[in-house]
């Protein structure tokens, strides 16, 4: 079974911890961020199909 040589230290685990909750972070926000806007339609990424009732009104 393959075993690492040396301990991993202290430091650099926790600058490896604090970078990937940093990612979930901005993943988070952006995500926050894009629902809001498709919410208040002020989306333009996306393109809504209109149903055939709201065309007919």
């Amino acid at each position: 079974m393959a075993v690492p040589k040396k301990k991993t230290s202290s430091s650099k685990r926790d600058q490896r911890k604090a970078n990937w909750k940093k990612k979930a972070a901005v993943a988070a926000q952006k995500a926050l961020s894009l629902g809001k806007s498709v919410l208040t339609n002020r989306s333009t990424s996306f393109i809504y199909p209109q149903s055939e009732e709201e065309e007919e009104e």
